[in-house]
């Protein structure tokens, strides 16, 4: 109950706002607010997710790390990767979580990549972050970002994989270009292209591989323009692959 009072509380200046009216006229509420006043604490208390595959590095920090374990640290692209699926018999953890943003990643950088022990680490980020996922920020800060945790994986031997950013569609049910400007990614994708080729990361051109003539995310390959179905993964496996064995060598 202490909880639910705490994040109906953040909603109170707002009330204490408003003017009284003459109709009682009020917008039709959601369903569950108990429900959801409880789910506003709980991610305010995990703001990063970190709790969410907490068990799992449990288990695998109490094994030996398998030689070529590649941890691919992500948003929910690679959280819908299924990696047994497209990389069979590879020692290949997917650490990816649904809507997540540089910032969140970084937080959680030591606990789902460094402390697995992985060969190589492969990020693939940023969309959220442009999208506004947990706030404004400026290229300079995502690529903060992006630095700290290469940084982090080279200090631990962590060879590192930088993917690019797949395009986007408006072919899908709704159009996602407002949210996700193209000039945001191309931007992006540059950076993390020459920051790869300055300091000796792999990068892994996803774009390329998956960008029509429109510079579009190409039809057919994502279920609503962002995200990728199962004929977009595959044309993003060889271009991992490729980054894979080269980071090895």
């Amino acid at each position: 109950m202490n909880k639910q009072i705490f994040a109906m509380a953040l909603l109170l200046p707002a009330v204490a706002s408003a003017q009284l009216v003459d109709d009682f006229n009020p917008p039709k509420s959601a369903c569950c607010v108990g429900g959801m006043a409880q789910t506003l604490a709980a991610t305010v208390q995990d703001w990063n997710q970190m709790g969410r595959y907490h068990a799992d590095n449990e288990k695998l920090k109490g094994q030996a790390a398998e030689p070529g374990r590649v941890v691919f640290m992500g948003d929910s692209i690679t959280d819908g990767w299924k990696l047994s699926q497209y990389f069979p018999g590879k020692p290949y953890v997917n650490r990816g979580i649904g809507g997540q943003t540089t910032p969140q990643m970084l937080a959680r950088f030591f606990e789902d990549v460094i402390n697995l022990k992985p060969a190589a680490v492969a990020i693939f980020a940023g969309t959220n972050d442009i999208a506004r996922n947990t706030g404004p920020e400026t290229h300079e800060m995502v690529q903060e970002n992006f630095q700290a945790m290469a940084e982090l994986a080279r200090a631990h031997g962590i060879k590192v994989i930088l993917c690019a950013l797949t395009p986007i569609s408006d072919y899908g049910p709704r159009p996602m270009t407002p949210g996700r400007p193209p000039a945001d990614i191309l931007k992006l994708n540059a950076w993390l292209k020459s920051y790869a080729a300055k300091t000796g990361a792999v990068y892994a051109d996803y774009y390329s591989a998956t960008v029509d003539d429109k510079g579009m995310l190409r039809e057919g390959i994502s279920r609503d323009g962002l995200h990728p179905n199962d004929k977009g993964y595959e044309l993003m496996v060889p271009v991992i692959n490729a980054a894979i064995q080269q980071v090895m060598k």
